[in-house]
């Protein structure tokens, strides 16, 4: 007998969602002022706090941009719902990748709820002034999360494919053996 992904996939959306949730709590509290940058690692590391209301990358959509991405972020997370729901029981990776992206996106969405000022954003990497976009936990989960979906069905795509090959023509000899 199979067992639910349940068991995984609650549990990892919400560890998420609650990591992300205290981190960025932690970071509005302790990082002012906004743009200050604080020193983790020498000047690879280091967290600078900035509200995103954007989407990743700083992606704008106008003065509307907070409720376009609440409703492509609900739209994102009813997806991902049925292709949770369309799970295998027992396929972990799957369970895992979609719980990871739901996490983050869920943790993202309440940012944006909670303020107009948008996404709280806190990890700061690179060196001197060639630096990554500022991030936070819930988009880390999103790309990994994302990452391992894109590859685990990859890999179910190739799977239909070789299962939809015809098989190999054998030639039966007097003796029903194979020669």
């Amino acid at each position: 007998m199979q067992r639910s992904n349940a068991g995984l996939f609650w549990p990892v959306l919400a560890l998420v969602a609650a990591v992300d949730f205290s981190t960025k709590a932690i970071a509005s509290a302790r990082l002012m002022p906004q743009g200050l940058p604080h020193a983790v690692y020498g000047e690879w590391v280091r967290f600078t706090l900035v509200h995103n209301p954007g989407a990743a990358f700083g992606l704008q959509m106008g003065q509307y941009s907070r409720w376009i991405f609440m409703v492509l972020t609900i739209v994102a997370l009813l997806i991902l719902g049925r292709l949770y729901a369309a799970t295998r029981p027992g396929d972990i990776l799957r369970a895992l990748s979609l719980a990871l992206v739901c996490g983050g996106a869920l943790g993202n969405l309440i940012d944006r709820v909670r303020s107009s000022s948008g996404v709280v954003d806190f990890i700061d990497i690179g060196f001197g002034d060639s630096r990554w976009p500022t991030f936070n936990i819930a988009d880390m989960a999103v790309s990994l999360g994302a990452f391992l979906l894109a590859w685990v069905l990859w890999g179910e795509d190739i799977a239909a494919e070789q299962a939809a090959l015809p098989a190999p023509a054998t030639i039966a000899g007097e003796s029903g053996e194979l020669s």
